[in-house]
């Protein structure tokens, strides 16, 4: 079953990112990829996609985000201070203006009382400016869902640190 893009979101984010001379720059996890594959489908969006990290392992994050294994180890690679390592990560491992973090469970397996199923850490920062965070908890909604809601809720969040 392929999952849906969304072209939409993605066109309208490069459209405002492309008039600001912004890159974009993604590191992903429980997504895998989707976030940067739905930007790279949107035609013209080299202008603006200038790289993606696909970090879905602890040594991933750790390796390629910079991301400390201690703070892996002590708050769980789905939480807060995760997602913030690893969009300040990506503002230092690549030249984007904007960059964006997303890390969770999307199931069916995996989850706990204390992180279910559905529980998404989205962080996006501006180099120089704002860095915002958003836990998303979408439930045990099926994993594509989970997949592609955090995918929409990354692109409004990197539309947010745009102003």
């Amino acid at each position: 079953m392929a999952l849906p893009l969304n072209y939409e979101c993605a066109d309208d984010l490069l459209k405002q990112t492309r008039t600001r001379g912004y890159t974009i720059a993604t590191a992903e996890s429980c997504t895998g990829g989707l976030i940067a594959a739905s930007l790279a489908a949107v035609p013209g969006a080299s202008a603006s996609l200038e790289r993606g990290f696909v970090t879905y392992s602890n040594e991933a994050k750790t390796e390629m985000l910079g991301v400390p294994a201690e703070l892996i180890r002590e708050h769980g690679a789905v939480s807060r201070q995760v997602a913030l390592a690893m969009v300040a990560g990506v503002l230092q491992r690549s030249p984007a203006d904007i960059a964006v973090a997303v890390t969770g469970i999307a199931g069916p397996d995996g989850g706990t009382p204390e992180k279910p199923v559905g529980l998404v850490h989205i962080a996006a920062a501006r180099r120089g400016g704002a860095t915002l965070h958003e836990e998303k908890r979408f439930g045990e909604v099926g994993r594509h869902e989970v997949q592609a809601e955090t995918v929409a809720a990354a692109f409004e969040l990197m539309k947010r640190v745009l102003d």
